[in-house]
Protein backbone atom coordinates (compact mmCIF):
# COMPACT_ATOMS: atom_id res chain seq x y z
CA UNK A 1 0.00 0.00 0.00
CA UNK A 2 2.81 2.49 1.12
CA UNK A 3 4.84 1.64 -2.55
CA UNK A 4 1.33 2.82 -4.33
CA UNK A 5 0.98 5.93 -2.50
CA UNK A 6 4.59 6.87 -3.58
CA UNK A 7 3.79 6.37 -7.06
CA UNK A 8 2.80 9.26 -9.23
CA UNK A 9 -0.30 8.90 -11.12
CA UNK A 10 0.21 8.68 -14.65
CA UNK A 11 -1.69 11.09 -16.81
CA UNK A 12 -4.61 9.89 -18.76
CA UNK A 13 -2.58 8.61 -21.91
CA UNK A 14 -0.35 6.51 -20.21
CA UNK A 15 -2.62 4.90 -17.62
CA UNK A 16 -3.85 1.70 -19.60
CA UNK A 17 -7.46 0.85 -18.61
CA UNK A 18 -8.07 -2.87 -17.85
CA UNK A 19 -8.94 -5.06 -20.88
CA UNK A 20 -12.39 -6.02 -21.48
CA UNK A 21 -14.05 -9.36 -20.96
CA UNK A 22 -13.64 -11.45 -24.48
CA UNK A 23 -17.49 -12.23 -23.81
CA UNK A 24 -19.51 -8.99 -23.43
CA UNK A 25 -23.10 -8.20 -24.17
CA UNK A 26 -22.50 -7.83 -27.71
CA UNK A 27 -20.50 -11.45 -28.19
CA UNK A 28 -22.83 -13.19 -26.08
CA UNK A 29 -25.80 -11.71 -28.25
CA UNK A 30 -23.74 -12.86 -31.75
CA UNK A 31 -23.21 -16.11 -30.22
CA UNK A 32 -26.98 -16.99 -29.60
CA UNK A 33 -27.24 -15.63 -33.24
CA UNK A 34 -25.20 -17.65 -34.89
CA UNK A 35 -26.16 -20.92 -32.53
CA UNK A 36 -30.13 -20.02 -33.25
CA UNK A 37 -28.78 -20.09 -37.45
CA UNK A 38 -26.83 -23.14 -36.73
CA UNK A 39 -29.88 -25.08 -35.24
CA UNK A 40 -32.50 -23.73 -37.98
CA UNK A 41 -29.78 -25.10 -40.38
CA UNK A 42 -29.98 -28.65 -39.01
CA UNK A 43 -33.53 -28.72 -38.73
CA UNK A 44 -34.02 -27.69 -41.96
CA UNK A 45 -31.36 -30.60 -43.40
CA UNK A 46 -33.54 -32.99 -41.62
CA UNK A 47 -37.14 -31.77 -42.20
CA UNK A 48 -36.53 -30.87 -45.96
CA UNK A 49 -36.89 -33.49 -48.30
CA UNK A 50 -33.92 -34.94 -49.65
CA UNK A 51 -32.52 -34.14 -52.80
CA UNK A 52 -29.50 -34.75 -54.94
CA UNK A 53 -28.52 -31.18 -54.70
CA UNK A 54 -27.90 -29.81 -57.75
CA UNK A 55 -24.37 -31.10 -58.53
CA UNK A 56 -21.17 -28.32 -57.38
CA UNK A 57 -23.16 -25.06 -57.91
CA UNK A 58 -25.96 -26.57 -55.53
CA UNK A 59 -23.02 -27.32 -52.46
CA UNK A 60 -21.67 -23.92 -53.38
CA UNK A 61 -24.89 -22.36 -52.40
CA UNK A 62 -25.90 -24.71 -49.77
CA UNK A 63 -22.03 -23.59 -48.00
CA UNK A 64 -23.00 -19.87 -48.61
CA UNK A 65 -26.30 -20.30 -47.02
CA UNK A 66 -24.94 -22.07 -44.01
CA UNK A 67 -21.61 -19.95 -43.16
CA UNK A 68 -22.53 -16.93 -44.98
CA UNK A 69 -24.21 -15.06 -42.01
CA UNK A 70 -22.26 -16.74 -39.58
CA UNK A 71 -19.24 -14.39 -40.87
CA UNK A 72 -21.67 -11.13 -41.05
CA UNK A 73 -22.59 -12.08 -37.08
CA UNK A 74 -19.02 -12.32 -35.95
CA UNK A 75 -17.62 -9.40 -38.65
CA UNK A 76 -20.09 -6.89 -36.94
CA UNK A 77 -19.23 -8.40 -33.60
CA UNK A 78 -15.23 -7.98 -34.55
CA UNK A 79 -16.32 -3.98 -35.89
CA UNK A 80 -18.37 -3.06 -32.69
CA UNK A 81 -15.38 -4.17 -30.44
CA UNK A 82 -13.28 -1.97 -32.35
CA UNK A 83 -15.79 0.80 -32.10
CA UNK A 84 -15.25 0.42 -28.15
CA UNK A 85 -11.38 0.21 -28.52
CA UNK A 86 -11.54 3.53 -30.64
CA UNK A 87 -13.96 5.28 -28.24
CA UNK A 88 -11.81 4.44 -24.64
CA UNK A 89 -8.30 5.37 -26.64
CA UNK A 90 -10.08 8.86 -27.43
CA UNK A 91 -11.32 8.98 -23.79
CA UNK A 92 -7.69 8.31 -22.36
CA UNK A 93 -6.85 10.81 -25.18
CA UNK A 94 -9.54 13.48 -23.66
CA UNK A 95 -8.17 12.84 -20.51
CA UNK A 96 -4.28 13.25 -21.05
CA UNK A 97 -5.05 16.93 -22.68
CA UNK A 98 -7.34 17.91 -19.98
CA UNK A 99 -4.54 16.75 -17.34
CA UNK A 100 -1.56 18.27 -19.25
CA UNK A 101 -3.87 22.03 -19.60
CA UNK A 102 -5.03 21.87 -16.05
CA UNK A 103 -1.27 21.07 -15.09
CA UNK A 104 -0.08 24.08 -17.03
CA UNK A 105 -2.37 26.78 -15.97
CA UNK A 106 -1.53 25.23 -11.98
CA UNK A 107 2.12 26.31 -12.53
CA UNK A 108 0.93 29.53 -14.16
CA UNK A 109 -1.04 30.38 -11.36
CA UNK A 110 1.66 29.46 -8.80
CA UNK A 111 4.52 31.46 -11.05
CA UNK A 112 2.49 34.04 -10.77
CA UNK A 113 2.29 33.67 -7.12
CA UNK A 114 5.67 33.37 -6.33
CA UNK A 115 7.64 35.62 -8.47
CA UNK A 116 6.12 38.96 -6.42
CA UNK A 117 7.74 37.31 -3.49
CA UNK A 118 10.84 36.64 -4.89
CA UNK A 119 11.38 40.00 -6.15
CA UNK A 120 10.43 41.29 -2.93
CA UNK A 121 12.54 39.65 -1.03
CA UNK A 122 15.78 40.26 -3.50
CA UNK A 123 14.88 43.61 -3.12
CA UNK A 124 15.02 43.60 0.57
CA UNK A 125 17.74 41.55 0.51
CA UNK A 126 19.78 44.12 -1.75
CA UNK A 127 18.49 46.99 0.32
CA UNK A 128 19.88 45.29 3.93
CA UNK A 129 23.34 44.56 1.79
CA UNK A 130 23.70 47.75 0.67
CA UNK A 131 22.33 49.55 3.76
CA UNK A 132 24.62 47.70 6.36
CA UNK A 133 27.63 47.55 4.50
CA UNK A 134 30.47 49.05 6.62
CA UNK A 135 33.69 47.03 4.71
CA UNK A 136 35.51 49.91 3.21
CA UNK A 137 36.96 48.62 0.05
CA UNK A 138 40.74 49.01 0.39
CA UNK A 139 41.67 49.94 -2.94
CA UNK A 140 39.51 53.63 -2.42
CA UNK A 141 42.86 54.82 -0.24
CA UNK A 142 44.77 54.54 -3.42
CA UNK A 143 44.71 57.53 -6.24
CA UNK A 144 43.36 56.08 -9.42
CA UNK A 145 41.62 56.73 -11.98
CA UNK A 146 39.76 54.21 -11.73
CA UNK A 147 37.89 55.54 -8.17
CA UNK A 148 36.99 58.86 -10.07
CA UNK A 149 33.56 59.36 -9.64
CA UNK A 150 30.76 58.26 -12.07
CA UNK A 151 28.14 60.98 -11.50
CA UNK A 152 29.10 64.79 -10.54
CA UNK A 153 27.77 65.11 -7.53
CA UNK A 154 25.43 68.27 -7.21
CA UNK A 155 26.87 71.94 -6.53
CA UNK A 156 26.60 73.17 -2.76
CA UNK A 157 24.98 76.53 -2.61
CA UNK A 158 26.27 78.97 -0.18
CA UNK A 159 23.39 78.12 2.79
CA UNK A 160 25.01 74.81 2.18
CA UNK A 161 28.52 76.21 2.84
CA UNK A 162 28.03 75.90 6.98
CA UNK A 163 28.51 72.31 8.20
CA UNK A 164 25.36 70.35 8.97
CA UNK A 165 24.90 69.11 12.38
CA UNK A 166 25.45 64.99 12.40
CA UNK A 167 21.45 64.36 12.98
CA UNK A 168 20.50 66.09 10.39
CA UNK A 169 22.98 64.86 7.62
CA UNK A 170 21.39 62.73 4.63
CA UNK A 171 23.06 58.95 4.34
CA UNK A 172 23.69 59.70 0.82
CA UNK A 173 25.94 62.87 1.86
CA UNK A 174 28.60 60.25 4.11
CA UNK A 175 28.63 58.24 1.20
CA UNK A 176 31.46 58.77 -1.20
CA UNK A 177 30.38 58.81 -4.43
CA UNK A 178 30.66 55.57 -7.07
CA UNK A 179 33.29 55.77 -9.10
CA UNK A 180 33.94 54.96 -12.75
CA UNK A 181 34.90 51.34 -12.53
CA UNK A 182 32.33 50.30 -10.27
CA UNK A 183 29.36 51.70 -12.32
CA UNK A 184 30.70 49.91 -15.55
CA UNK A 185 31.09 46.78 -13.65
CA UNK A 186 27.70 47.10 -11.98
CA UNK A 187 26.01 48.16 -15.29
CA UNK A 188 26.74 44.75 -16.72
CA UNK A 189 26.20 42.57 -13.82
CA UNK A 190 27.87 39.77 -12.15
CA UNK A 191 29.29 37.38 -14.29
CA UNK A 192 28.41 33.98 -12.17
CA UNK A 193 27.58 33.49 -7.98
CA UNK A 194 31.08 33.51 -7.64
CA UNK A 195 32.05 36.99 -9.09
CA UNK A 196 32.96 38.75 -5.75
CA UNK A 197 34.20 41.56 -7.42
CA UNK A 198 30.78 41.88 -9.58
CA UNK A 199 28.94 41.79 -6.64
CA UNK A 200 30.81 44.19 -4.90
CA UNK A 201 30.68 47.10 -7.20
CA UNK A 202 26.82 46.38 -7.63
CA UNK A 203 26.19 46.86 -4.07
CA UNK A 204 28.37 49.85 -4.30
CA UNK A 205 26.19 51.02 -7.45
CA UNK A 206 23.05 50.18 -5.29
CA UNK A 207 24.05 53.13 -2.75
CA UNK A 208 23.86 56.06 -5.46
CA UNK A 209 20.43 56.60 -5.71
CA UNK A 210 20.94 57.63 -9.87
CA UNK A 211 22.74 54.37 -10.56
CA UNK A 212 20.31 52.29 -8.89
CA UNK A 213 17.51 53.46 -10.57
CA UNK A 214 18.89 52.65 -13.87
CA UNK A 215 20.39 48.74 -12.72
CA UNK A 216 16.65 48.25 -11.27
CA UNK A 217 14.88 49.64 -14.63
CA UNK A 218 17.88 47.58 -16.82
CA UNK A 219 17.21 44.57 -13.96
CA UNK A 220 13.57 44.90 -15.35
CA UNK A 221 14.10 44.65 -19.56
CA UNK A 222 16.76 41.90 -19.37
CA UNK A 223 14.45 39.60 -17.30
CA UNK A 224 11.81 40.59 -19.50
CA UNK A 225 13.94 40.07 -22.91
CA UNK A 226 15.10 36.18 -21.59
CA UNK A 227 11.07 35.65 -21.37
CA UNK A 228 11.17 35.79 -25.09
CA UNK A 229 14.79 33.77 -25.17
CA UNK A 230 16.86 37.54 -25.94
CA UNK A 231 20.10 37.56 -24.21
CA UNK A 232 22.41 40.31 -24.21
CA UNK A 233 25.53 37.53 -24.21
CA UNK A 234 24.42 36.75 -27.45
CA UNK A 235 24.38 39.64 -28.60
CA UNK A 236 27.22 41.31 -30.64
CA UNK A 237 26.42 45.06 -31.00
CA UNK A 238 28.78 47.13 -34.21
CA UNK A 239 31.12 49.02 -32.15
CA UNK A 240 30.52 53.41 -31.99
CA UNK A 241 32.92 55.46 -31.25
CA UNK A 242 33.16 57.47 -27.66
CA UNK A 243 32.36 60.86 -29.96
CA UNK A 244 29.25 59.52 -31.00
CA UNK A 245 27.92 59.04 -27.09
CA UNK A 246 29.26 62.18 -26.15
CA UNK A 247 26.57 63.44 -28.80
CA UNK A 248 24.12 61.23 -27.26
CA UNK A 249 24.57 62.53 -24.37
CA UNK A 250 24.75 66.02 -24.98
CA UNK A 251 20.80 65.69 -26.59
CA UNK A 252 21.96 65.11 -29.77
CA UNK A 253 19.24 62.03 -31.30
CA UNK A 254 18.94 60.65 -35.13
CA UNK A 255 20.55 59.84 -37.91
CA UNK A 256 23.69 61.50 -36.93
CA UNK A 257 24.48 59.17 -34.23
CA UNK A 258 22.36 56.01 -35.49
CA UNK A 259 25.60 54.18 -35.62
CA UNK A 260 24.86 53.94 -31.82
CA UNK A 261 22.60 51.45 -32.34
CA UNK A 262 24.67 48.44 -33.76
CA UNK A 263 22.68 45.33 -32.84
CA UNK A 264 21.58 43.97 -36.22
CA UNK A 265 20.22 40.29 -35.00
CA UNK A 266 16.84 40.38 -36.81
CA UNK A 267 14.95 38.09 -34.58
CA UNK A 268 15.96 40.04 -31.38
CA UNK A 269 14.89 42.76 -33.26
CA UNK A 270 11.46 41.36 -34.16
CA UNK A 271 10.52 39.57 -30.92
CA UNK A 272 11.44 42.88 -29.15
CA UNK A 273 9.29 44.83 -31.77
CA UNK A 274 6.32 42.23 -31.23
CA UNK A 275 6.24 42.13 -27.57
CA UNK A 276 6.15 46.10 -27.25
CA UNK A 277 3.25 46.17 -29.49
CA UNK A 278 1.37 43.44 -27.07
CA UNK A 279 2.39 44.04 -23.67
CA UNK A 280 1.68 47.11 -22.26
CA UNK A 281 3.95 45.99 -18.88
CA UNK A 282 7.14 45.17 -21.29
CA UNK A 283 6.33 48.46 -22.88
CA UNK A 284 6.13 50.64 -19.77
CA UNK A 285 9.24 49.10 -18.92
CA UNK A 286 11.21 49.31 -22.01
CA UNK A 287 10.54 53.25 -21.61
CA UNK A 288 11.23 53.53 -18.21
CA UNK A 289 14.59 51.66 -18.91
CA UNK A 290 15.38 54.08 -21.72
CA UNK A 291 14.52 57.40 -19.64
CA UNK A 292 17.12 56.19 -17.16
CA UNK A 293 19.91 55.56 -18.78
CA UNK A 294 19.51 58.50 -20.67
CA UNK A 295 19.08 60.67 -17.56
CA UNK A 296 22.06 58.42 -15.63
CA UNK A 297 24.52 58.79 -19.14
CA UNK A 298 24.43 62.41 -19.40
CA UNK A 299 26.37 62.85 -15.66
CA UNK A 300 28.54 59.67 -16.80
CA UNK A 301 29.71 61.41 -20.04
CA UNK A 302 30.71 64.42 -17.90
CA UNK A 303 33.33 62.42 -16.23
CA UNK A 304 34.10 59.66 -18.61
CA UNK A 305 36.91 59.29 -20.42
CA UNK A 306 36.51 57.81 -24.39
CA UNK A 307 38.29 54.24 -22.88
CA UNK A 308 35.33 54.16 -20.17
CA UNK A 309 32.70 55.12 -22.65
CA UNK A 310 34.45 52.47 -24.58
CA UNK A 311 33.92 50.21 -21.99
CA UNK A 312 30.74 50.84 -20.86
CA UNK A 313 29.04 50.43 -24.76
CA UNK A 314 29.81 46.80 -23.82
CA UNK A 315 28.34 45.93 -20.91
CA UNK A 316 24.93 43.75 -20.99
CA UNK A 317 23.06 47.77 -19.81
CA UNK A 318 24.50 49.50 -22.69
CA UNK A 319 23.46 46.44 -25.94
CA UNK A 320 19.74 46.73 -23.76
CA UNK A 321 19.91 50.31 -24.76
CA UNK A 322 21.12 49.60 -28.17
CA UNK A 323 18.09 47.31 -28.76
CA UNK A 324 15.51 49.16 -27.40
CA UNK A 325 16.62 52.12 -29.21
CA UNK A 326 16.40 50.71 -32.61
CA UNK A 327 13.60 49.00 -31.73
CA UNK A 328 11.70 52.57 -30.90
CA UNK A 329 13.28 54.50 -33.22
CA UNK A 330 15.59 56.84 -31.40
CA UNK A 331 18.11 56.26 -33.70
CA UNK A 332 15.61 57.32 -36.73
Amino acid sequence: MAQDREKPEPLGMFLRSEDSPPFGPTEIVAALLALVWVVAVIAYALISPASDGGGLLGLVMTLLVVFLPLALIWAAVTTLRSVRVLRAEAARLQATVDAMRNAYLLSQQTQAAIKPVVEQKLDEVAGVLATFQTRRDPGLTVPSADRKAALVPPHRGAQDEQPALALGTPAEELRPPVSVADAIRALNFPENPDDREGFRALRAALEDRNTAKLIRAAQDVLTLLSQEGIYMDDLRPDRARPELWRRFAQGERGRTIAALGGIRDRSSLALTAARMREDTVFRDAAHHFLRSFDKTFQEFEKVASDADLAELADTRTARAFMLFGRVTGIFD
